[in-house]
């Protein structure tokens, strides 16, 4: 599965890749800081999977999700997120997210997730 992780922080890719790294089916294809750069990857690279935050410069999680919907694709978009506000989780499931979690409770979740496809 290729999988491109976007997310602002350097910390939190990091961690996120680590633990995508223990999975063998696994192939991270990229990382970036924010939603434009998330955008241009997608398109270049067509990941299986997106490991998504909601809060990001440039353009959001949020925004990115909708329009990557609006082309069409098919990607599992798991949004992971700080802000795990009831109104986010629903907007973001509305948009088509496959999964919503939140980074501090529920990391360990994306384990699961990996395992699945």
């Amino acid at each position: 599965m290729k999988l491109l992780i976007a997310d602002d922080s350097a910390g939190f890719r990091e961690r996120t890749r680590n633990l995508a790294l223990k999975h063998s089916n696994v192939q991270i294809i990229g990382e970036c800081s924010n939603g434009a750069e998330a955008m241009a990857l997608i398109s270049e690279k067509n990941p299986d999977m997106i490991i998504l935050d909601i809060r990001m410069p440039l353009m959001n999680g949020i925004q990115v999700l909708k329009k990557l919907r609006m082309q069409g694709a098919k990607t599992i978009v798991c949004i992971l997120s700080s802000y795990s506000y009831p109104q986010y989780k629903n907007k973001c499931m509305a948009l088509g997210a496959d999964y919503f979690f939140n980074k501090s409770d529920d990391f360990d979740k994306i384990n699961m997730i990996l395992k699945m496809y």
